[in-house]
């Protein structure tokens, strides 16, 4: 049968299990109270950077990408449907003003010119044919209306008499009446040939004016046939580079197809890009530095593209110095546009630590210790934030990537 277990026994046995209670929860804080600190993450001082906030002007740069290109290029454009014949010049040439770059095979053009010279003449012969025969017509009538003038006079007088005689009771008063008739019959007859005179007159000077507008119209299209066979030549407006011609002898270009590019490369200019989300601070005439290597070359914005494409802007930029030695077309370069300027602000040393304006962190050292502190960074330079918040002057701050340590609140330096 069982035995009931001894007091004395069953009194050690608890006193075992609270006292291996009580140091497993010593042990558990411990752990937590001095776990952090024996584990706490460390960085050696030499392997960041570090600057001090401090207080000076500042300038704001938008940095966005360019390219140089000539201030002025001339795009040599087809003015006719006509066959490349030979190819004079290839890209790189040097051209003189006046100095050909293709030729073309202009028949059909020269044709259409003679077409409308032959038009032309026509026209004229058409108008002298038209002038003649309303000479000839005015002629005709004014011969039968001189003769119904006269028939119109004897008609007048020989009614005048017979009116006496009427009066006189000689002559009946029908018979006078037949001869008045005849007196108002040649009236009409004449007033009926005046206006077929007047009308011959407008009919043919409305008839001469269409065709001297006819005339006109031929005129003008001549002298632009001729203007545009005089372009075909393709010749160089100016002196320049060629940096682009067709390159197939034999192909047939359409008007207004592009046939070569001249450049005058002793100007350049700078087309940038830039994100849309500047939209609102770029304008004209902001100052723009552009970077090539080390060199920074003065300028301004001279246009800004209103259109937005693809989250993009696109701006021209005149540089002071357009003709600089540096400056070679297609050159890719950097360009810094000064958006905006404080005299007087906290600022800090540009760093991997932020990645530009707005809330983030940064660590601000205390002696032998860093400590993650929120942090609002303004307008950025090339060289320096604005410090809007977190941070006063004198205070060091880590300014290399500290992106493993954000999970933590300090890190001890070595």
């Amino acid at each position: 049968m069982d035995r009931e277990i001894d007091v004395s026994f069953r009194r050690k046995q608890m006193l075992r299990r609270t006292a291996l209670t009580v140091a497993l929860v010593a042990l558990i804080a411990a752990v937590f109270v001095w776990g952090p600190r024996l584990i706490q993450p460390s960085v050696a001082r030499a392997r960041i950077r570090t600057a001090k906030v401090d207080v000076g002007p500042i300038e704001a740069q938008i940095t966005a990408s360019g390219t140089v290109v000539p201030e002025f290029e001339q795009v040599i454009s087809s003015p006719v449907n006509a066959r490349v014949l030979k190819i004079l010049k290839r890209p790189g040439a040097v051209l003189a003003k006046g100095e050909p770059i293709l030729e073309l095979d202009l028949n059909e053009s020269r044709l259409a010119i003679e077409k409308l010279n032959q038009q032309v003449e026509l026209k004229q012969n058409q108008q002298s044919k038209a002038k003649l025969d309303l000479e000839n017509t005015l002629i005709d009538l004014q011969s039968r209306w001189e003769i119904k003038n006269l028939e119109y006079k004897a008609a007048k007088a020989s009614t005048a008499r017979n009116r006496e005689l009427h009066r006189q009771g000689l002559l009946s008063e029908e018979r006078l009446r037949e001869v008045e008739l005849i007196e108002e019959k040649t009236a009409f007859e004449l007033k009926q040939l005046e206006e077929s005179k007047r009308n011959a007159q407008a009919s043919t000077k409305t008839q001469l004016e269409g065709l001297a507008l006819e005339m006109k119209t031929l005129e003008q299209e001549r002298v632009e046939a001729q203007r545009q066979l005089e372009l075909a030549t393709t010749k160089s407006d100016r002196d320049g580079v060629l940096t682009w011609v067709v390159d197939v002898e034999g192909v047939t270009m359409q008007k207004g197809a592009a046939l070569a590019r001249v450049a005058d490369l002793s100007a350049f200019r700078v087309e940038a890009t830039v994100s849309d989300v500047h939209a609102n601070r770029l304008s004209a005439g902001l100052p723009v530095k552009v970077k090539i290597n080390d060199e920074l070359l003065a300028g301004s914005i001279s246009r800004v593209n209103p259109a937005v494409t693809n989250g993009v802007i696109t701006l021209a930029v005149s540089l002071d110095d357009k003709s600089n030695a540096l400056l070679k077309s297609n050159l890719r370069v950097d360009v810094l546009i000064g958006a905006e300027r404080k005299d007087k602000v906290l600022r800090i040393k540009r760093g991997p630590f932020a990645n530009g304006e707005g809330s983030g962190s940064a660590f601000v050292i205390r002696g032998d210790t860093a400590y993650k502190t929120p942090i609002k960074l303004g307008i950025a330079s090339v060289d320096h934030y604005e410090v809007v918040q977190g941070l006063i002057e004198g205070d060091e701050v880590i300014i290399s990537d500290m992106t493993d340590f954000m999970h933590v609140k300090e890190v001890k330096l070595k």
